[in-house]
């Protein structure tokens, strides 16, 4: 005997009715031929699955497991059957997440250039950890996340990831800064100022932030937390409340001045995290060709990165 998706509905049908009978029922069986079906199962795994109870039956511990099992794989078949389906109507469905990345648009315009047919449910989702939980529990195929060196993004095996970039952390000053001639801007030289910082990301974020302002001797002593648009960051920013670390690429306001921290001492890793069950492998290097298509293009856009980029690199030359 080889066990088959059929077997499996079976095993989870008794399982969810709690009954062999009624699980009969439903798969338009005979009582008697369920239970002679259910134990050619349990004879081929070796140990019982389920157990008699006043009202029915229950799983035994070996038959938690191996409906655990049964669960995954129907759920990645019925994927893979949905998949067809939709191919087969000229079109295919991707549930997309992402954190707070400029590199969204960009990948989204490219992404849809390249494959027509395939249709984006777009959701925003701040924290990387939980990115990784919707992945890990079916609700989104895909997405655009976070993580720091030294601190991977964590998930499992069900899950992959590719890294896009890493980039620094650069910093965002009102125009009227004492510091805004610098070319760069010493971490230390801001101990004193007030900051905005977004909420913890589950990623290592702020952490990374406040050890890099441990190793330059300080802790900030205001922190306003902040979770909104770039444009309204910039604003209070313009009005003299505060500055924040910013992704090296943002484009400023004329009101605000965007310098280099100097020694480069926060980076970020911008990353593609996918369900290879739910994504094929054409769709993922779209996407992943697409996201570093689109940072080039906010690359050419962003002239304080490409100074610091040119000045930087030309010095680590032999």
């Amino acid at each position: 005997m080889e066990l088959e998706l059929r077997h499996l509905r079976v095993l989870c049908t008794i399982a969810d009715t709690g009954s062999v009978g009624r699980a009969a029922a439903i798969l338009g069986a005979s009582q008697p031929a369920t239970s002679t079906q259910l134990r050619r199962i349990e004879h081929h795994l070796g140990a019982p699955l389920f157990e008699r109870t006043a009202s029915g039956v229950a799983p035994t511990c070996y038959g938690v497991e191996v409906l655990a099992a049964a669960r995954d794989v129907l759920a990645r078949a019925d994927v893979l059957g949905r998949r067809t389906a939709e191919e087969a109507q000229g079109h295919r469905e991707l549930r997309l997440a992402a954190t707070n990345s400029p590199i969204l648009p960009g990948l989204l315009t490219r992404a849809r250039h390249q494959q027509p047919d395939l249709q984006f449910t777009v959701s925003t989702v701040y924290r990387s950890s939980e990115i990784v939980e919707l992945l890990e529990g079916g609700e989104i195929d895909a997405a655009l996340a976070v993580d720091y060196p030294g601190q991977e993004l964590q998930h499992s095996a069900a899950l992959a990831h590719r890294g896009i970039v890493t980039e620094p952390s650069f910093v965002t000053l009102p125009a009227g800064h004492r510091l805004r001639h610098r070319t760069e801007v010493a971490l230390a030289d801001l101990a004193g100022e007030a900051w905005f910082l977004t909420p913890d990301d589950g990623a290592g974020w702020p952490g990374v932030f406040y050890g890099a302002c441990a190793a330059a001797g300080f802790s900030p002593v205001t922190v306003h937390e902040f979770l909104g648009g770039r444009l309204e960051l910039q604003e209070m920013i313009a009005a003299g409340l505060g500055i924040s670390p910013v992704q090296a690429t943002s484009r400023p306001l004329t009101e605000v001045v965007i310098k280099p921290l100097m020694g480069s001492p926060v980076w970020t890793r911008y990353l593609l995290v996918w369900r290879p069950a739910a994504v094929s492998g054409d769709v993922v290097e779209t996407l992943f060709g697409a996201a570093t298509a689109a940072y080039r293009d906010l690359i050419a856009e962003s002239a304080h990165f490409q100074t610091w980029a040119s000045r930087t690199y030309r010095a680590a030359r032999p």
